[in-house]
Formats: structure tokens, C-alpha cells, sequence
């Protein structure tokens, strides 16, 4: 299945090594995306992810992933809409995590942005079928990069 159309920028505003590539975000995005849309995704270090956090979602705490959603922000030239948002990752969480977790920290980048753009798309996790419908979709999309299903233990 072919992904649809997207322009996407890749900004490494974090010191981190290992960041991914950006031909990496580019297939992980392409491979999550279902219609067009134009997408950032951001690697952040921990004080930028926090300040986000805490100035558009009134919450203190470091998240590993933020997405902000435009919703439609206009069409293409075959009429579809276009999505427009931002995916950020905070690269000294993810790392963390792949380490407690035991998993490759590319593994978890390509989890950290295929969950972003879900929920770009209006994909979430607050409610108990949500979320098994969001879980399965990631785990599918992995599953394209041999990836494991990060939901089993």
C-alpha cells in the first residue's frame, strides 16, 4: 500500500547521540501516515519537552512524546485534506526507556514516532478500546520493520 503524499521537516534540537536519521523519521512517518499532511517531528532535549509540556498541557513531568494537532490546514491538489502537526520526542527519555526497557533505542524512536503521528491523525489511547485500537495499529506498523509489539511483556 502506498503512503499518501506529506512534506515533512526533521529538527534535532537535542545534543543527544544516536538520534535517528532523518531518512529513518521519514520512512517511520510515511509508514504511519493515512492521508496527506504536513508534519515536523522534533527531537528535544528534556527542558524543551517540559516547558511544552507544562505551557500547552498544563503538566510538569518530562513525556517522551508530544503531539500537537492542526487538524485540516488545507487540501491537496486532488481535493484530499491535509493534516498539518508537530511530533516532538524527548531524545533523554526515550533513551531511558529503550534502556529500562531492554530494546534497541532505534526500535523505540520508530514506536515514539509512529505513536506521534496516530495521534496526529486522531488515533488515542484514553479510553480501554481506543487505545486497543491504537496499540494494534502501531504494532502493525512495527511489525513492517520487523519490529516487536512493544504492548507484550
Amino acid at each position: 500500500m502506498a503512503s499518501p503524499e506529506f512534506s515533512l521537516s526533521v529538527q534535532f534540537a537535542s545534543g543527544a547521540r544516536d538520534l535517528p536519521s532523518r531518512a529513518q523519521v521519514r520512512r517511520w512517518v510515511a509508514a504511519a501516515l493515512e492521508q496527506p499532511a504536513q508534519v515536523t517531528v522534533r527531537i528535544v532535549d528534556a527542558d524543551e519537552a517540559q516547558a511544552l509540556n507544562q505551557d500547552y498541557r498544563d503538566k510538569p513531568y518530562v513525556p517522551n512524546v508530544l503531539t500537537f494537532e492542526y487538524g485540516e490546514i488545507g487540501q491537496d491538489e486532488s481535493g484530499f485534506s491535509v493534516l498539518g502537526g508537530d511530533v516532538v520526542i524527548c531524545a533523554p527519555v526515550v533513551e531511558r526507556e529503550a534502556r529500562e526497557q531492554g530494546k534497541p533505542l532505534s526500535s523505540h524512536y520508530a514506536h515514539m514516532v509512529i505513536h506521534g503521528v496516530l495521534h496526529l491523525q486522531g488515533y488515542d489511547h484514553i479510553e480501554p478500546a481506543e487505545a486497543d485500537n491504537m496499540e494494534s495499529r502501531e504494532a502493525a506498523i512495527l511489525k513492517r520493520f520487523h519490529l516487536p509489539n512493544p504492548y507484550l511483556s
